[in-house]
């Protein structure tokens, strides 16, 4: 089996365009293609479904996929063997519009001699995201894991940055124009976040902050990907969704959507990075200070219980839910 054709294949999977694909791996689109017609070919089966966006795995393509990763990683994992130093830092990141990264962006951006390899696994079940780890598929994963009983001894998570919370909502609805809004002002509103998987850790965070402060987050129905979310939004008067700050959204200019920050307490998204505990890939160092050198947040901030505590400053979390002035 030609391994550069799984390599284009598992490219292609998690950028979604064979051009984005080929552009990383330094080929052309038609080259990519053959690449992954003759993969097609050896196995038997259509490997991707051609959208209007670009490709999407078939049903056999996803069940491909993850034996393609370890393919390519052992491929990976026996040149390093050979060449000490030589092999890019390879961090998985929960989505390349997501505030990980952004700020890994941000980072290259500016040591753009660092050789990043920034990948999504596509899993949502954090356990499969430390086993890549633990297998050495990926140097570092920006997951959460809630049961510490799910980390191994050679692992262990530490606290990268918070990510605080704002709502999005369309100009119709009823918040659309504050500046500002506390916890207890969201109670009234259908908060919906389709795509809350089980087992996932953003499942985790959500049932606590709707718990924590009488929230209601809904996630009925199926997740047809962020445009169509904020199609609805544009579209509602009575839906609104949470989004991070750094979070990257874009939509039509007639949306007309808003970003409102949530205060007293900041609701903060703990981003956290899995790691060997021992040899970590020496690039994780320089990342780990970029993100140690962020200001904290302001003022008082609610994390999950499960959170691991920010390296840098203590953490402050408000032991009950604030009442209706918003003060904790």
């Amino acid at each position: 089996m030609d391994t550069e054709a799984v390599r284009s294949f598992v490219r292609a999977a998690e950028l979604g365009q064979l051009r984005h694909a080929a552009d990383e791996l330094g080929v052309t689109q038609q080259a990519v293609s053959k690449r992954v017609a003759a993969l097609e070919r050896e196995l038997g089966v259509r490997l991707f479904t051609r959208t209007a966006r670009g490709v999407e795995p078939t049903l056999d393509g996803q069940a491909f996929l993850p034996h393609a990763r370890a393919v390519v990683a052992g491929v990976d994992r026996a040149v390093a063997a050979i060449r000490p130093g030589s092999r890019a830092l390879r961090i998985d990141v929960l989505g390349l519009r997501s505030a990980q990264a952004v700020l890994l962006h941000d980072y290259w951006s500016s040591h753009p001699e660092t050789d990043l390899d920034v990948v999504t696994l596509r899993v949502n079940d954090p356990r499969l995201a430390v086993a890549a780890v633990q297998a050495g598929d990926v140097d570092a994963s920006f997951r959460s894991v809630t049961d510490p009983a799910d980390l191994p001894r050679e692992l262990r998570m530490i606290h990268a940055f918070d990510s605080p919370l704002e709502l999005l909502v369309g100009p119709r609805h009823p918040l659309a124009s504050s500046r500002t809004l506390t916890p207890s002002q969201l109670r009234p509103h259908r908060i919906w976040v389709p795509g809350i998987a089980p087992r996932s850790e953003w499942g985790e965070f959500y049932e606590e902050l709707a718990t924590h402060f009488g929230l209601r987050v809904d996630a009925a129905g199926p997740n047809f990907g962020n445009e169509v979310l904020l199609d609805v939004l544009a579209d509602s008067a009575d839906v609104a969704t949470l989004v991070g700050s750094r979070d990257r959204y874009l939509w039509p200019a007639g949306h007309d959507l808003r970003r409102i920050p949530i205060v007293n307490p900041t609701l903060a998204y703990p981003l956290s990075l899995i790691l060997p505990r021992a040899a970590p890939h020496p690039g994780l160092r320089a990342v780990l200070d970029h993100f140690g050198s962020l200001p904290p947040l302001p003022g008082q901030v609610w994390r999950p219980s499960w959170a691991p505590p920010p390296r840098s400053t203590a953490t402050t979390q408000t032991p009950h839910p604030p009442d209706e002035s918003g003060a904790g």
